[in-house]
């Protein structure tokens, strides 16, 4: 699976969170200073490229849906993070975050939970 950009990736957060929708509707639900439609509809086509995004034509124009689950695509980021920076190690990601964060036990506790699940 390909990389997204960060302008790439802002679009699938609201296609994902949208379900399914046209341009003017993706930009309706961005925050101020709106994009130019042109903007969007640009990276649409190249989310379609990267195979992210289909769409189905209705009326004169087109409702995009991702084809790429937010999950699948977190998995796979989150997957590329721990391989590049922790050696591939889990633990050594978890270690690196409890360290930085100074994290309370609660918080691992919190986490352990959320493991045995």
């Amino acid at each position: 699976m390909k990389q997204l950009t960060k302008a790439e990736e802002e679009v699938m957060q609201w296609l994902w969170q949208l379900r399914e929708a046209n341009v003017a509707s993706i930009i309706d639900k961005m925050p101020k200073p709106k994009p130019a439609y042109n903007t969007i509809s640009t990276i649409i086509r190249i989310l379609e490229n990267k195979k992210f995004v289909t769409h189905r034509k209705e009326g004169k124009g087109y409702i995009y849906f991702p084809l790429v689950t937010k999950e699948e695509y977190s998995n796979q980021s989150l997957t590329k993070l721990i391989d590049n920076y922790f050696n591939g190690s889990f633990t050594n990601m978890v270690s690196f975050f409890a360290k930085r964060n100074d994290m309370s036990i609660q918080e691992f506790e919190n986490i352990l939970k959320e493991l045995e699940k």
